[in-house]
């Protein structure tokens, strides 16, 4: 009778981490790649994220019980994402819009669709808010990195310092982890680093990107906060399986989802459709 050897927690955790580190590694790499290269490729690159992030989206929240209106709501995402391929930006946008509003006035009675548009809406700003601030030019690729650098900087540092000081907890009955230490010295981190990588593009400091990064930091942990909550919700642990080691992509980019959606929607109304970026970065 042979003995087999069991593998210790520690062993088990470490290789764990290993696979998550490898996954997150392998694909900031591929993902900050495409964003450099811009184009078509990155465009291509936010439709399939938004795609994916509404099947996960619609598993997790039964969506697709809403029947028809689950199918128009994903056949506008679809078409939405088509015009915005082709560089018809308010096309995309239109189609998006006036979709949700005729499923919202459909189902204005019943409330069988609400998860659907919520899918609609969060898929959508997946893969436009990104798409469309990068769009062709430097200011695009330095607001990306700028969100990206708070958004992850928020997250590691959040963790760590959470780790080290420990004490209550920020909202325990969604994410029985994160602590409100936790939180602050992730908004520390992103402000600081932010405002250093935007000191390190213009050259200058300027007092309201402190503001500004601040905002993306605390609405990026919102994000994280409120994914959790939907998975809460829902009795779901895990977003999905497509990422080695993380589940769901929504998993790991739920809070860059809404920090770019602030950007995008900030650099809209301050510069219009076609250059959001440029309300930041003037370069």
């Amino acid at each position: 009778m042979s003995i087999q050897s069991v593998p210790s927690p520690r062993s088990q955790s470490w290789t764990d981490l290993r696979v998550r580190l490898m996954s997150a590694v392998v694909l900031g790499c591929v993902v900050l790649a495409i964003a450099m290269i811009g184009g078509v490729l990155f465009r291509l690159l936010c439709c399939a994220a938004a795609i994916v992030v509404f099947e996960e989206w619609s598993k997790m929240t039964r969506a697709r019980r809403a029947g028809p209106l689950f199918k128009l709501a994903r056949r506008s995402l679809l078409f939405g994402l088509f015009a915005f391929l082709l560089g018809a930006n308010a096309a995309a946008l239109a189609i998006v819009v006036v979709a949700g509003a005729f499923i919202a006035f459909v189902d204005r009675r019943e409330h069988r669709a609400d998860w659907v548009l919520g899918g609609l809406a969060y898929a959508s700003l997946a893969g436009f808010a990104p798409g469309m601030l990068r769009a062709d030019d430097a200011a695009g690729l330095a607001v990306l990195g700028l969100v990206i650098t708070v958004v992850w900087s928020s997250d590691i540092f959040a963790y760590f310092t959470g780790r080290a000081l420990g004490g209550p907890k920020i909202m325990p009955s969604v994410s029985p982890k994160k602590t409100i230490s936790g939180c602050l010295g992730g908004l520390v981190a992103g402000v600081f680093l932010g405002t250093l990588f935007a000191v390190a593009v213009t050259g200058e400091l300027h007092v309201w990107m402190l503001f500004l990064t601040a905002c993306l930091s605390i609405l990026g942990q919102a994000g994280d906060l409120f994914e959790s909550w939907i998975k809460r919700h829902f009795g779901v642990k895990d977003s999905g399986r497509i990422i080695p080691g993380h589940g769901g992509l929504m998993d790991r980019i739920d809070a860059l989802i809404v920090a770019l959606s602030a950007a995008w929607i900030v650099g809209m109304v301050s510069n219009g459709l076609d250059h959001p970026a440029q309300a930041i970065f003037r370069l």
